[in-house]
């Protein structure tokens, strides 16, 4: 998306480990994350589908797709924030999680909104 679009979108994301609904010995390791997207353009656009690329640390690749996020097709004015929390289970206590989003704008072009790799990581465990 180019910086003279209206559509800009902000997505920032925090990661926390569920450590009452993970098997620490064998796994599954499951994570929270939250992400906070902002439309700081200047055009309306809704929020239609996800697509996720989540790599655990044996390399081994999962993609998701679905419509919205959390059962949900934000619409976004400019200035507008959606927050939402989700959950991933990992067969490994260490991942990563990267994607996009696809919007629909006013005129009803699409467009991909992407979000940046980030780690998922369970805590220093002390023996």
């Amino acid at each position: 998306m180019s910086s003279d679009s209206p559509y800009q979108f902000e997505v920032r994301v925090s990661t926390q480990f569920l450590d009452e609904q993970s098997d620490k010995e064998k796994g599954p390791y499951v994570f929270a994350y939250t992400i906070e997207i902002e439309n700081v353009g200047t055009a309306t656009a809704q929020l239609v589908s996800r697509h996720w690329i989540i790599t655990d640390a044996y390399k081994i690749v999962q993609e998701i797709r679905g419509d919205g996020v959390v059962g949900e097709q934000p619409t976004l004015k400019p200035g507008q924030m959606f927050q939402y929390t989700s959950g991933c289970p990992l067969p490994t206590p260490v991942g990563t999680m990267k994607g996009d989003y696809t919007f629909v704008g006013e005129g009803g072009e699409q467009f991909q909104v992407d979000v940046p790799e980030f780690m998922l990581s369970m805590p220093r465990v002390l023996h």
